[in-house]
């Protein structure tokens, strides 16, 4: 039944009606697996292939929906850490949503701003590590001109803005560069595992950025997604689509809609403690059971206001340094400890009990677990068990970890692998010393023996999207240690196994 309705609705010009169809079927049919069809269905991420934490992030939000909001804050990119900890500060509790910023506005050199993106990363991905929410604002310059201020909000008519959505002309290749620099910190995000709602070319309705108020700007949206998800393989990737609030200074949010197909959250940016109703019903109307999010704010909203009237809200984030320009202390710790505003910890324990759920609802945690022994056999008792991203390790002559030797140990890694394609993957090691690797219980490597920095391999069928069972064991006798795990397909290139596709033992 449930793939006669996928077919179905493939027919369908418009999946911003089903939340319209949804309502009528539910009062004309009273079944309750054509209704979670239609559920499932108006989940489905923009990208056909995202990546199973970023998966599992889409349906925790739609799990936590209506039952309160997830706090944020906004910190910027000179200084990935400020206010968040600030906030915690304040309130004695962290906010669930820390927000990036991957843009450049203060003329700074390349190497300045790659110095500045690889610190917003690393921060990302401690939060990531800590149990809480990433997302991402873009503040691009004006392709081709210097990544000042000026750039960012500069005028730009729409005949030359046409020039950069046009391909086969220099503007539109200036672009096209831009994000692929960007695209640098999103691979490192991804490959460690780290889903981020990507906030691009946010208050597109209002007139103050190059790429606002422009007529094609829906051509900018796709030409970013295609090339991210599609050219750059960004899999980690959930879009948010931002416009402002409607008001005297901008246009109908509704105008600059990309389409369900390239959005999975829609948030407005609300400002001046404009909430109201309207704002809220028109959002969750346009995106037709779509998430629906507060992109920005300054002043906080009531928590009472929002359970009353405004449920649908899955999450908001304060910019940067309004969270104390516009608001007091006490307005700040009462939102915060609020029932209805969910903080980092109450976030982890919600998540942890979805994951509990029966197995056909739990969601899947990444990496592999690692036991480290002190000696080169597996024997006895592990002296370490953590959590490993992956299988990317080059130590040298330094141990693992102070409870582990930096010579003679051994290491067992357990867990799952997904692969994205159905093909036949040929799996690469480099250790140094022995490595031994199973998939699904059948040796893929054996090379138990003492070496110096070899590259092994060995080939098995994978199904996409299939948890395949994944065993590494590994020693080291003395010297240099290294451990390297990594893979390729027709589809796959070679790579190591990033840790979006590694999940711990069920």
């Amino acid at each position: 039944m449930k793939q006669n309705i996928k077919e179905w609705w493939s027919t369908m010009a418009e999946q911003r009606h089903l939340r319209n169809m949804l309502d009528s079927a539910s009062r004309l049919v009273n079944d309750a697996a054509w209704q979670a069809s239609f559920r499932e269905l108006l989940m489905t991420p923009a990208d056909d292939t995202l990546a199973l934490p970023a998966r599992n992030l889409l349906a925790a939000l739609y799990a936590l929906q209506g039952s309160g909001i997830i706090s944020g804050q906004h910190d910027y990119l000179e200084s990935p850490d400020e206010y968040i900890y600030k906030l915690q500060n304040i309130t004695g509790k962290h906010a669930v949503l820390h927000g990036y910023e991957l843009g450049a506005i203060n003329n700074q050199t390349e190497t300045v701003i790659a110095a500045q993106r690889q610190a917003v990363t690393d921060s990302a991905i401690r939060w990531h590590k800590a149990g809480g929410i990433v997302t991402m604002t873009y503040h691009a310059n004006q392709p081709g001109t210097a990544p000042a201020w000026s750039n960012v909000s500069k005028g730009l008519s729409e005949e030359e803005f046409a020039k950069y959505v046009t391909p086969g002309n220099g503007q539109y290749n200036q672009l096209l560069a831009e994000l692929d620099k960007v695209a640098v910190y999103l691979k490192k995000l991804a490959a460690a595992g780290v889903p981020v709602l990507w906030r691009p070319y946010h208050e597109m309705n209002g007139g103050w950025f190059w790429w606002g108020r422009k007529s094609r700007f829906r051509e900018l949206w796709r030409i970013m997604f295609e090339r991210y998800t599609g050219y750059h393989g960004l899999h980690n990737l959930l879009w948010v689509w931002s416009p402002n609030a409607k008001n005297e200074w901008c246009d109908n949010p509704a105008d600059y809609y990309p389409g369900a197909d390239s959005v999975d959250v829609l948030a407005l940016d609300i400002y001046e403690g404009d909430y109201k109703a309207s704002h809220h019903d028109q959002l969750w109307d346009l995106g037709r059971g779509k998430l629906i999010a507060i992109g920005e704010n300054g002043e906080l909203p009531a928590a009472s206001l929002l359970v009353k009237s405004q449920n649908k809200w899955s999450y908001q984030m304060t910019w940067g340094k309004l969270l104390f320009e516009k608001n007091s202390n006490a307005v700040i710790k009462s939102f915060m400890l609020d029932g209805f505003v969910y903080n980092r910890d109450e976030y982890a324990i919600k998540i942890a009990s979805l994951a509990a759920g029966p197995p056909e609802d739990s969601m899947l945690v990444s990496g592999l677990t690692g036991e480290y022994f002190n000696n080169m056999t597996l024997s006895g008792a592990p002296v370490l068990v953590r959590t490993d991203a992956n299988i990317n390790f080059s130590w040298r002559q330094s141990a693992p970890d102070p409870a582990v030797s930096a010579n003679g140990f051994s290491v067992r890694w357990s867990g799952r692998l997904c692969p994205s394609y159905s093909e036949s993957y040929t799996i690469y090691s480099s250790s140094d010393d022995g490595i031994r690797v199973w998939i699904d219980g059948s040796p893929v490597i054996d090379s138990w023996i003492k070496q110096s920095g070899q590259e092994r391999k060995g080939a098995i069928a994978l199904t996409a999207g299939k948890l395949h069972t994944l065993k590494v064991e590994y020693y080291e006798n003395a010297g240099d240690a290294k451990a390297v795990l990594m893979w390729e397909s027709a589809s796959q290139p070679k790579s190591v196994i990033p840790a979006e596709a590694l999940f711990l033992p069920e």
